[in-house]
């Protein structure tokens, strides 16, 4: 594989690489300079189905990063594709997740519905930072029903300033315990988050890097993509989760300044 230095594309985590919650760490603005002035090529790759490409786009942009929609794939992107391919456009969808999610799934054209209506035909579930008990017993009603279910990410939990609040994974274990039933996750660590951005960019896997805060979402994504991995120490990971899991990171950085000294090569 080739040394940092010589990447192409980087495929950023976002939430606890770049920044976190609303916080952009220092060295982020250098570090895409850096890339630009390089001719290496960031694309912005997150599990959190919560919120809207464009409002990714507008978070960034208060923080001082121009960002365009093509330079993100996120697991709702990933998911869409997915449930299109696999023909649910003619079926009813229960949508579980935030209003923002829900619209997304609606302009894809896909029948959405948030009620446990007899006819519908799968569950699609998001990051749900809006959650309600009406909600989870509507998935249960479906789910003992039988009926087919989709997750974005299996992400535990989300980092937040104060420590972590539960992401999409965690909602799935509360569902668990009461049908057992889990769902069929689209996100990282699936590797088709990947794959879509190496073909969008004409690039091989030898040219990319993984750069993210989760050993078990994000380098376990790389590592079934085939391609090399940061784990940076900056959000949710530690040295010792990389330790005691059998995916194992190509490098293990304290953050993204020292990502950008490799790929400048002064480390």
């Amino acid at each position: 594989m080739k040394p940092i230095s010589e990447k192409k594309l980087f495929l950023l985590d976002m939430d606890g690489t770049i920044y976190l919650d609303k916080t952009l760490f220092p060295a982020t603005l250098p570090f895409l300079r850096a890339l630009e002035e390089k001719g290496a090529r960031a694309i912005y790759l997150t599990n959190n189905s919560s919120k809207s490409v464009s409002a990714y786009i507008e978070k960034l942009r208060t923080m001082g990063i121009e960002a365009k929609e093509e330079d993100f794939v996120t697991s709702t992107n990933a998911t869409v594709d997915f449930l299109k391919k696999e023909g649910y456009l003619s079926k009813k969808l229960y949508a579980f997740g935030t209003r923002s999610f829900c619209k997304q799934l609606e302009e894809s054209g896909f029948i959405v519905t948030t009620r446990p209506e007899d006819d519908v035909a799968a569950i699609v579930m998001g990051n749900d930072t809006e959650l309600t008990f009406q909600k989870l017993e509507d998935a249960c009603i479906l789910l003992l029903r039988g009926v087919d279910y989709i997750a974005t990410n299996p992400d535990i939990v989300c980092p937040t300033w104060y420590g972590s609040v539960p992401d999409c994974g965690s909602i799935s274990q509360i569902l668990r315990n009461a049908t057992g039933r889990m769902p069929r996750f689209i996100g990282k660590p699936q590797p088709e988050m990947i794959y879509l951005a190496l073909e969008k960019e004409g690039l091989t896997k030898d040219d990319a890097l993984m750069i993210g805060d989760r050993v078990y979402t994000d380098i376990a994504a790389g590592a079934n993509a085939g391609i090399d991995t940061v784990l940076v120490l900056s959000g949710e990971g530690t040295v010792k989760d990389a330790e005691e899991s059998d995916t194992k990171p190509t490098y293990i950085m304290k953050d993204i300044e020292e990502v950008r000294r490799a790929f400048l090569g002064i480390l």
